[in-house]
């Protein structure tokens, strides 16, 4: 059988490449190795609780009077009224070990009033920094979301100025106080840099979607909205096979031609979208070959994200039995947001790294079972160290770093241990098992300042009909690879057209 479009991997960008060329009158197969869809928007049952996999805060949703891109692609998709989506209160809580912590509200006056009373030394430089936040969103909105033809430095001064510079040397400039650097930079867990890697415009585009648009948490969690995702590609006409990824597309003349399945029949087809990693669809299932040098070269020249070591924790009780009073917490060990708290990631052991966890009854009480709630508690970690484990040593080293994790925890949230009712634990194993991802990189590549936006690949490759689709290829995090299936449809869409 034929198909207009073969798309590989039902992830967040392939979800919305499959439903969105399907919309559009396009016969569309969906592959996709694992049972259900979603990739990192997935979840799992232990016992009573359904564990939450990867989201903490969804951004660029918005309001109905105020819409974010994220709501506009959605509504394209025909999939927000099968969605409920609730509005977290807060941006974050960070949380020290000296009992220093604070909590911001989704909104800039109030933020910049609470750093303020916290840090009243740094008053002016607040004030600056955060109309520096807000100026370069607004180059950034003007320039790129709206395709201004004809930017310049002289339009977008603020853009042009700080484009090329890192969160760290942009923080320095503003402030002294090493722990007011720590509280506005903490959503650089968001993408897997540390502030002398992660390039400003990403800290200022994270600070000003959150705050403007407001991070939002869904029903059903993550795993509710790939449902809704798939039931509007089905209800279009598309079809979906899982448990069946692809073992070859096939090429001919430097064009698309098929998709040889894992079960061994052949698709025919011109266009394919590849929500997978570039060097698997290039190694595996094109053949380098048939790959210009310079497109490897280009890929062989940026570095594979960190992956995670997650643990999903059941509670027998209710947030507040556990002092558990906002949904995002980041808890920091010091005020080191630089290039040493990035290293400690490349450790297997876990000691003094970034975490966040994540309490989703917080926002929706009904999110676990009656007199329960369930936490998500994450810290990065680089996949390589954890390929070097003998088997033979894994589970021994998975369990230690887990009760060190806890007793982090533990040191901001005594209660925990003792209201334990159901837990899991993920390694970057875990993610390589059930992603497919290199090394289990949960961010594709790493989004340092030199693979910043304006020096990413983009979805298209020098083979003739194939595109990409998701974080390899642009920005990570859910708004942005599940945005990144419509644009990778669209652009299958104008070749197919012409």
């Amino acid at each position: 059988m034929d198909y207009d479009v073969v798309v590989i991997g039902a992830g967040n960008g392939g979800l919305t490449a499959s439903a969105t060329l399907a919309r559009k009158g396009r016969k569309v197969l969906l592959l996709e190795r694992h049972n259900i869809p979603g990739g990192c928007g997935t979840s799992f049952c232990r016992g009573r609780f359904e564990f939450e996999v990867a989201l903490h805060q969804l951004s660029g949703l918005g309001t109905p009077e105020k819409p974010g891109p994220l709501r506009m692609t959605l509504d394209s998709l025909g999939v927000m009224e099968d969605l409920e989506f609730v509005e977290i209160q807060e941006l974050y809580s960070v949380h020290m070990p000296d009992g220093f912590s604070t909590t911001l509200k989704p909104d800039k006056h109030r933020i910049v009033a609470e750093l303020k009373e916290k840090f009243p030394h740094e008053k002016e430089a607040i004030d600056g920094f955060f109309d520096l936040v807000y100026t370069y969103a607004n180059d950034m909105i003007g320039a790129f979301i709206f395709r201004d033809p004809e930017p310049s430095r002289e339009k977008y001064p603020a853009l042009y100025r700080y484009a090329l510079r890192n969160a760290k040397e942009v923080l320095d400039d503003y402030f002294k106080d090493p722990l007011l650097k720590t509280v506005i930079s903490v959503y650089w867990g968001y993408l897997g840099v540390s502030t002398d890697q992660l390039s400003f415009a990403y800290l200022a585009m994270l600070l000003f979607q959150y705050i403007e648009f407001k991070p939002f948490h869904i029903k059903g969690g993550s795993q509710a909205l790939s449902n809704a995702i798939l039931n509007a590609f089905q209800t279009a006409g598309g079809r979906a096979r899982f448990s069946c990824g692809a073992q070859r597309i096939l090429v001919k003349d430097n064009q698309v031609i098929g998709v040889k399945t894992d079960e061994g029949d052949t698709i025919e087809t011109r266009y394919v979208v590849a929500n997978i990693s570039p060097m698997e669809t290039y190694t595996n299932l094109v053949g380098l070959d048939l790959i210009p040098e310079n497109t490897l070269q280009e890929m062989n020249g940026r570095a594979i994200s960190n992956s995670a070591f997650s643990m999903f924790i059941g509670f027998d009780c209710q947030p507040e039995a556990l002092n558990i009073r906002e949904s995002t917490n980041f808890l920091m060990a010091s005020t080191d947001i630089a290039r040493s708290l990035h290293d400690r990631m490349r450790r297997v052991d876990i000691q003094d790294d970034l975490m966040v966890m994540s309490c989703y009854d917080i926002s929706d009480p009904t999110f676990s079972p009656p007199g329960t709630c369930q936490v998500n508690l994450v810290t990065l970690k680089y996949g390589d160290p954890w390929l070097s484990i003998p088997p033979g040593q894994y589970h021994e080293t998975k369990f230690r770093c887990a009760e060190a994790m806890l007793k982090r925890a533990e040191g901001i949230f005594p209660a925990l241990r003792q209201h334990i009712e159901e837990i899991d634990i993920a390694t970057p194993l875990t993610h390589m098992r059930y992603l497919g991802h290199p090394a289990g990189a949960v961010y594709g590549f790493e989004s340092r300042t030199k693979d910043s936006f304006f020096f990413q690949p983009g979805v298209h490759t020098p083979v003739k009909g194939l595109t990409f689709a998701g974080g390899w290829v642009g920005d990570q995090g859910f708004e942005p690879t599940l945005r990144s299936g419509a644009i990778a449809a669209k652009s299958i869409l104008k070749q197919i057209n012409g």
